[in-house]
């Protein structure tokens, strides 16, 4: 409603009951109850930084006298153990009910926008996960922080790659792309048959190329090798 007096312009709201107490305890500096909506003229108990009566902040279901371990649930509040009772999953991250899609993983239930790589944090959504002491990673940080690096190219390998022992006992990494013939450099694969020359893969056609003398070294060395 718009009244004229004096030339100036007054405005009048028409208010609901929460509307207007919540426009009144602006004004005095007091807060509103979550419960019940109405001001609260003695000290508020503040969860979660919204404010109750104190006789207001009870569990919904028991009615017993709420604390701090206090579950909220489409709006109502729950003790433990009544919140616990009603079978609703807790966020391994926040801790808060999970009301909507849930994600299991590492034993525990999560909130889709919480399970998230340790390092970039962001949601996995889905994809691939890889586990460390208790924490999950995406592929490529999980690569990076505890991965292998090839041999050839010294990057790490992200996915796949071929892992082989050279001298018996020195385990060595290489990229799909990057394990081939230090020779001819025809691809390779472990299914290959190839030699060790030189911590390094040569493929069987040009191994047969090698100087009698140098075969004959690698053949006692490998024999050696195979004893240990």
């Amino acid at each position: 409603l718009i009244s004229p007096h004096a030339g100036v312009f007054f405005f009048f709201e028409h208010l609901c009951r929460p509307c207007h107490n919540r426009e009144k305890a602006r004004g005095l500096g007091k807060y509103i109850c979550q419960k019940c909506h109405a001001i609260i003229d003695e000290q508020p108990l503040l969860f979660k930084n919204d404010p109750y009566h104190p006789d207001h902040f009870n569990c919904s279901n028991c009615g017993k006298e709420l604390t701090a371990d206090a579950r909220e649930l489409k709006g109502e509040l729950y003790c433990l153990p009544c919140h616990d009772k009603m079978g609703v999953p807790i966020c391994g991250a926040c801790r808060r009910p999970i009301e909507g899609r849930v994600v299991n993983a590492m034993g525990k239930q999560w909130h889709v926008e919480h399970f998230v790589c340790a390092k970039c944090e962001k949601p996995f959504l889905g994809h691939r996960h890889y586990e460390r002491k208790g924490l999950a990673y995406c592929e490529t940080h999980y690569n990076q922080l505890f991965g292998d690096v090839c041999y050839h190219c010294n990057r790490v390998i992200e996915g796949d790659g071929e892992r082989t022992l050279f001298d018996g006992y020195i385990l060595i990494a290489w990229c799909v792309n990057c394990f081939a013939c230090s020779t001819c450099n025809t691809k390779l694969t472990l299914k290959n048959k190839f030699v060790e020359f030189d911590m390094k893969p040569v493929c069987k056609k040009c191994y047969e190329k090698f100087p009698l003398e140098l075969k004959k070294r690698l053949k006692k060395l490998s024999e050696t090798v195979a004893r240990k």
